[in-house]
C-alpha cells in the first residue's frame, strides 16, 4: 500500500539519513543534523508498505514563503509517478496555500517541478546565496 502522511511521529529517520547522507546535496550529514531538520520543517514521508521510500519538506513560515528541499524517491521506486503525487501532496497543503513564494535547487529534476509550476529564476540577479557545500564532508 502506498501512503503520503506528513505525520512527523511514523518518519523513519534513519531512512531519510541514509538517503541524504548519499545525496548530491548533503553528502556526510550527521543523522542528528536529520532529526533537527525533520523537527523544524513542515514534512512529507512517502511510504510503501509502511516502508519509507520517499521524503520532502518545507522550509517555511507558513504564510507567505517556503523553500522545498530534500525530495526524493529511492532509486527502486523511480518512475511510477510517487514523485509527482508527492510534489501534488505539497503544493495542495492546506497550510502552503497562502505562499506567494517558492524557491527550490536542483540539479537533474527541472521537468518535474515544471509541471508544478516552477520555472527558472526570473531576475537571478536579485538572489544572493551563501554556501557551504563541504559543511558535511569529512576531511581525509
Amino acid at each position: 500500500m502506498f501512503e503520503i502522511s506528513t505525520d512527523k511521529s511514523i518518519m523513519d529517520v534513519s531512512a531519510v539519513h541514509a538517503f541524504l547522507t548519499r545525496s548530491y546535496w548533503s553528502e556526510g550529514i550527521p543523522i542528528e543534523i536529520v532529526r533537527r531538520l525533520i523537527e523544524n520543517s513542515l514534512c512529507w514521508g512517502v511510504f510503501y508498505d509502511k516502508k519509507q521510500i520517499g521524503f520532502a519538506r518545507a522550509i517555511t513560515d507558513r504564510t507567505t514563503f517556503a523553500y522545498i528541499a530534500d525530495v526524493y524517491i529511492l532509486e527502486e521506486f523511480r518512475g511510477r509517478g510517487y514523485s509527482k503525487l508527492l510534489m501534488k501532496e505539497i503544493m495542495t497543503h492546506p497550510e502552503l496555500q497562502t505562499i506567494r513564494g517558492f524557491l527550490l535547487k536542483t540539479k537533474d529534476a527541472h521537468g518535474l517541478y515544471k509541471q508544478f509550476g516552477f520555472t527558472e529564476v526570473a531576475q537571478p540577479e536579485r538572489l544572493m546565496e551563501f554556501g557551504r557545500p563541504d559543511l558535511y564532508k569529512k576531511t581525509k
